[in-house]
């Protein structure tokens, strides 16, 4: 398996970097203040693949906080809004979808 850095990153439109937090699998999105935020509005947007490489190896190199970030699409509203940019970001965004329940003993 390849590290994501290794990886080929293209950038087709606004991205953000995301990931799961380490204590709880909650979708996280990594800031410019170089730390994650459950909220999206709170995310780093970029543009360009230098710029999406740097905030991804910052995320990578911060494992301590969330594991297995990538580069996620998202789109801008007219009003600035940011939104998940794909179906499978859009449901990781809205969280767990079934309730676990506890295995009987």
């Amino acid at each position: 398996m390849t590290s994501p850095l290794e990886q080929k990153i293209r950038i087709t439109g606004p991205s953000v970097v995301t990931a799961n937090r380490t204590w709880d699998g909650t979708v996280v999105y990594r800031t410019a203040t170089k730390g994650w935020s459950t909220d999206l509005a709170d995310a780093a947007v970029v543009r360009a693949v230098p710029e999406a490489r740097a905030l991804l190896a910052e995320a990578v190199a911060d494992d301590l906080g969330a594991v297995g970030a990538y580069i996620a699409p998202v789109e801008i509203g007219e009003s600035g809004k940011i939104a998940p940019g794909n179906l499978r970001e859009r449901i990781r965004a809205s969280g767990v979808t079934i309730d676990l329940l506890p295995v009987p003993a």
